[in-house]
């Protein structure tokens, strides 16, 4: 099993499990490294002072916070120690909620809760109870020094803790202009309903693949081996006028085979999509 990130418990009333924290994404791009075109050799950043221009040493530096610009404010360890919550090695479950009701934005990094060596039969019990309820843990707990709010919620066999964004963290939608309905005919609709349907299909993640990450590992895998690799030119993608979107619609429909499948259904459940306790509300400024 790989390395815990965490070990604590979750803690809800009186109860406690004791579990670990395991990282559920991972980074599959490759990673590079800023070499001296000369000589290829890997090149050492240094900090440097922008008044004097002189390198500083670690123990020579202290944190700053620019509250306008130029000017800053020092914060000691002892400040930084005055901040900090008590180091608690738990997820504290405050409420279960619908999970309809929580907005995707609010959502961030996923990692698995494993149990802990005697904690299996209270992981597997709180999972089916959550799983039975419907309902999601919104829970805090205390990462690296810092404050999280996170979401526990069921998905297949695992209990999933989802790092979340604390509410004055989101971006107002007021803050925009967006459209209102009032423009829209109803012919239009129909025909971008009927574009919609013409694409609908089961959620399948293995079918979307990141082209990019595989352009680079083909190419780097061909120097590796002293060959060039030539790929197929990328199509540039010109910025469409807005004339006539009803022309647009049905050019859009005729490219996808729009026409036997504008009726279409939604189709059955997710092949690949993970079995979740409830569907949570789409957010509405989503692009």
């Amino acid at each position: 099993m790989p390395r815990a990130l965490w070990k604590g418990s979750i803690s809800f009333g009186l109860v406690n499990i004791p579990i670990e924290l395991h990282t559920a994404v991972r980074n599959h791009r490759p990673k590079f490294r800023m070499l001296h075109a000369k000589d290829k050799a890997p090149v050492r950043f240094e900090r440097v002072c922008v008044r004097d221009g002189q390198p500083v040493a670690w123990e020579d530096l202290v944190k700053g916070y620019e509250y306008a610009k130029g000017h800053f404010v020092v914060l000691t360890k002892e400040d930084f120690r005055a901040a900090a919550l008590e180091k608690t090695r738990t997820v504290d479950i405050i409420d279960f909620v619908k999970a309809e009701e929580i907005d995707d934005r609010f959502f961030e990094t996923p990692y698995y809760l494993v149990p802990a060596k005697g904690g299996e039969r209270a992981y597997a019990l709180l999972r089916e109870a959550i799983s039975e309820s419907g309902r999601i843990g919104i829970a805090k707990f205390i990462l690296r020094d810092a404050q999280h709010l996170a979401a526990v919620e069921v998905i297949e066999k695992a209990i999933v803790l989802s790092v979340m964004r604390f509410a004055d963290e989101l971006v107002d939608v007021d803050q925009f202009d967006f459209p209102t309905v009032s423009g829209v005919r109803k012919a239009e609709l129909d025909m971008a309903k009927a574009l919609v349907n013409s694409l609908a299909a089961d959620w399948d993640p293995t079918k979307y693949t990141d082209q990019y990450r595989e352009n680079l590992l083909r190419i780097i895998q061909g120097k590796m081996k002293g060959k060039r690799v030539e790929l197929e030119p990328a199509t540039e993608a010109r910025q469409a006028e807005v004339v006539d979107l009803m022309e647009r619609l049905r050019r859009s429909l005729e490219q996808s085979g729009g026409g036997k499948a504008s009726g279409a259904k939604a189709r059955g459940k997710s092949r690949g999509g993970a079995k979740r306790t409830g569907t949570r509300k789409r957010a509405k400024t989503a692009a």
